[in-house]
């Protein structure tokens, strides 16, 4: 057996994480993919798949090497899909915060997957910090400022920001009157991912950048319960406007301190750059940059 032949056996098996169903969805005899992946094994001297009655996955060498397999195959199949004149195809995995993909990549998917029928879009939701080339990701959709110099970073769009809070809280606590008079208020905690402190007010006043910490009965780590928790009453939010907007229209929120509005949230699309990027990477990032150019955030 060769060892591309070798490759994408080892590779059906890491993502079906079962040596059966690697089996019927490449057309071989079970016995075949088993021998495979052993001899791969033998050859490159490392125990690539943890096997138990209960479970099949990668040790930490073979997801080393799945990575790698999965970007030599996809290497081919774009070099070979290229001279034969094919659209880009094969898997394509992203990372996204959920509320953003769906309301600005979700409504346009039919229209993505008319256009590139072959292309196998993975999506994953996360609020934490991805690391795109250890965790075998191609993109990653992310709101906030970007530290990772070793990711090229495309940005996308600006979201405009809002202070918010329901009318339960302010029947409680009463309406705030300036970001520097808030003494008596309080605020639902969020935790960030990226420093894990939990994140303070912050409001653009004259230009200027100011901050403030208020007492939090709750702190979350997610923006849906984020979300959740500022509907109930239990403390003044930040977050992007443009979620809100339906809320602000049937009352269940209400936009406070608009005079001193937070600064605008960046969002980028951050992957490998350089030789990583495959075709089918290239016409997703395309798409996904026309998506939000014709969003209305």
């Amino acid at each position: 057996m060769d060892r591309l032949e070798a490759m994408r056996i080892f590779a059906r098996v890491v993502e079906r994480t079962s040596f059966s169903a690697a089996a019927r969805d490449l057309h071989l005899p079970a016995s075949k993919v088993t021998e495979a992946v052993k001899q791969l094994e033998a050859r490159l001297g490392v125990r690539l798949i943890e096997r138990t009655t209960r479970v099949v996955r990668p040790t930490p060498d073979g997801e080393a090497y799945h990575r790698r397999c999965l970007l030599i195959l996809g290497e081919i199949e774009d070099a070979e899909g290229s001279l034969r004149g094919a659209k880009p195809s094969g898997p394509v995995r992203v990372d996204v915060q959920g509320g953003l993909a769906r309301a600005v990549l979700f409504p346009s998917l039919p229209a993505f997957f008319a256009e590139y029928p072959e292309i196998e879009l993975t999506i994953s939701e996360t609020d934490r910090f991805v690391d795109p080339l250890r965790e075998g990701i191609d993109c990653v959709l992310r709101a906030g400022e970007v530290k990772d110099g070793d990711l090229v970073a495309r940005r996308l769009a600006l979201l405009p920001e809002v202070t918010c809070c329901s009318p339960a809280y302010i029947a409680r606590y009463g309406m705030p009157q300036s970001w520097d008079a808030l003494e008596g208020h309080c605020m639902i905690g969020f935790r960030s991912s990226a420093s894990g402190g939990v994140l303070p007010l912050e409001f653009m006043v004259g230009g200027e950048k100011k901050t403030v910490m208020l007492p939090s009965a709750l702190t979350v780590d997610s923006a849906e319960s984020y979300s959740a928790a500022v509907l109930l009453g239990l403390g003044l939010v930040q977050s992007p406007r443009y979620p809100k907007e339906e809320a602000f229209a049937r009352g269940t929120l209400l936009p406070v301190l608009e005079d001193t509005p937070p600064s605008p949230t960046p969002v980028s699309l951050l992957y490998a750059g350089g030789r990583l990027l495959s075709p089918r990477v290239r016409v997703f990032i395309d798409w996904v940059t026309q998506c939000f150019n014709a969003a209305n955030l």
